[in-house]
């Protein structure tokens, strides 16, 4: 596409957010050419349409409304009448409130007229949502719950638009829809918890959207996930009545039990529920303990135990599971580890790996508060948690021998200078020539530099010997990144070249000091 000067700048976008939010909507790739004027537009069919598409649709905000007509839907836009009184509460200061449900939900919004309707009624606007279908009725429910807000009881008036729209969409089994459920006045606050925290907590853990529209609890998924959401939240409200027990719990594929002893169920549940709530908040499940009949399920007092019922993906329970596992391993050393011996699998699927440290190990691996074990699991893209001096890593086989390699190199660096011959088979790492008068301030003091990078890239990073003996820098992570966004390998490359770039023009500048200096002696 041919684009103009002042277009160029709108498709770009603050910091290439722009481009790069068009980019993610329609799944096409997009470069822009700024000298030629060029857009260009790469991907399949339906792809590059809706890339340029959605393209025009921005760039015609420049110069007023942007038009659509009845071409414009490619099975991927959701269209949402949003009362005139509402049209600036929802757009907010700047458009941030939409750029904010935008980027949460990995949409395109705007405002629009329909060809159709130009001569349309000033009641309401229509505001277009593009996505896929799950983003799209993530964004619509966002933007109708604000509306609620401002005019209330609106939508009862839209409600048979809203609820069956897309049902049966093409999304996982075709069961796509929505159920609903109404709360009264005391129950909504309970529903909503502390900033939304519960709200979110089911959304999170059922796989399901949840979102509340007035006094309407709305649940958008596939059946399954819509069935989980309306359980869990069940559960929640059936926990103010007296203990939950779920029945038939060994046959569920949603949930994970951790037995607890019952001396370190104030530990794990922490005060207020604080930690409870946080390892939920971190791993997007739902968990609360099952009491059968009011009781433990294994004993009551000195010696017993109680069930930790851990509900969410997979992944999630996994790690929420080996979270509780650390802390009671804490409280109770030897509750998990006591005779157990390290395991390596070669399945390629989901699975867990164990590894034993020795004393001196583990506190290198686990860094001040956490922060080494942290930065590993983060750049390898895998679970990793230290249970007493069991190191537990959960993913895939690739994740797990990647965690694996980057702990061998870790604990290598305390003996010396590590080596890692050649790099250039490998998907998760750049390599990166420092000039010898740079290493020492890309380093930094004990290599504060490196860390401060990893911090804000979610990297790996350290000085090795090639096969020649030759040193370098290698950046290692999962994520490769982008030239524009934060986190990623090629954000640490940015910040690295940042920090060479700084300490040549500082040598530039010292170089000239002492041309000058000399000058002056010898004049």
């Amino acid at each position: 596409m041919k684009i103009t000067d002042d277009d160029a700048a709108f498709i770009l976008g603050k910091g290439g957010k722009t481009k790069e939010k068009i980019a993610r909507v329609s799944g096409a790739e997009i470069e822009l050419f700024e000298r030629d004027l060029v857009l260009e537009i790469r991907g399949s069919k339906k792809e590059r349409r809706r890339a340029k598409k959605y393209a025009e649709g921005v760039m015609a905000q420049r110069t007023g409304p942007v038009t659509v007509n009845e071409d414009y839907d490619d099975g991927d836009l959701t269209m949402l009448r949003v009362p005139q009184e509402a049209v600036g509460f929802v757009t907010g200061r700047a458009g941030n409130f939409l750029r904010t449900i935008e980027e949460e939900w990995g949409t395109l919004m705007f405002f629009v007229e329909v060809e159709s309707s130009r001569s349309r009624s000033k009641e309401y606007e229509k505001l277009a949502i593009f996505g896929n279908v799950k983003a799209r009725r993530g964004a619509e429910l966002k933007v109708l719950s604000a509306v609620e807000t401002k005019v209330p009881g609106y939508f009862d008036k839209i409600r048979d638009d809203v609820v069956p729209r897309d049902r049966g969409a093409d999304y996982e089994d075709g069961t796509w829809g929505t159920d609903t459920m109404t709360f009264q006045d005391d129950e909504l606050s309970y529903a909503l918890g502390k900033q939304g925290g519960t709200r979110k907590k089911i959304e999170r853990s059922s796989g399901a959207i949840v979102q509340y529209v007035g006094q309407n609890a709305l649940f958008s998924g596939c059946k399954a996930e819509r069935k989980r959401a309306k359980e869990y939240m069940k559960w929640l409200f059936d926990q103010l009545e007296g203990p939950v027990y779920v029945h038939g719990w060994e046959d569920r594929d949603d949930i994970t039990v951790v037995d607890v002893p019952q001396d370190c169920i104030g530990y794990v549940t922490g005060n207020r529920r604080a930690a409870l709530g946080g390892i939920e908040e971190e791993w997007g499940t739902l968990m609360f303990f099952m009491n059968k009949d009011g009781g433990s399920t294994k004993g009551r007092g000195r010696g017993g135990s109680e069930q930790l019922a851990i509900f969410g993906s997979e992944r999630a329970r996994r790690g929420a599971e080996l979270k509780v596992m650390s802390a009671v391993e804490t409280k109770a050393p030897g509750t998990f580890t006591r005779g157990i011996r390290e395991k390596f699998s070669d399945e390629k699927g989901f699975a867990t790996d164990r590894m034993i440290f020795r004393d001196d190990e583990l506190s290198y691996a686990l860094g001040k508060e956490g922060s080494t074990r942290k930065k590993l699991a983060f750049a390898a893209n895998v679970i990793l948690e230290y249970v007493g001096h069991v190191c537990f890593m959960a993913g895939t086989l690739k994740e797990r021998r990647r965690v694996k390699q980057f702990i061998d190199w870790l604990l290598a660096q305390r003996r010396g200078s590590v080596t890692v011959k050649d790099v250039s088979d490998r998907d998760d790492c750049t390599e990166m020539h420092i000039p010898e008068n740079c290493k020492g301030w890309v380093t930094g003091n004990r290599g504060s530099e490196l860390r401060r990078v990893e911090q804000e890239t979610g990297t790996f990073m350290f000085m090795a010997l090639d096969a020649r003996g030759e040193e370098r820098l290698l950046i290692f992570g999962a994520n490769a990144g982008s030239k524009v966004e934060n986190g990623g390998r090629m954000h640490a490359e940015r910040l690295v070249n940042d920090l060479v770039q700084e300490k040549l023009r500082n040598d530039e500048r010292a170089w000239a000091a002492r041309s000058c200096l000399a000058r002056i002696g010898l004049s």
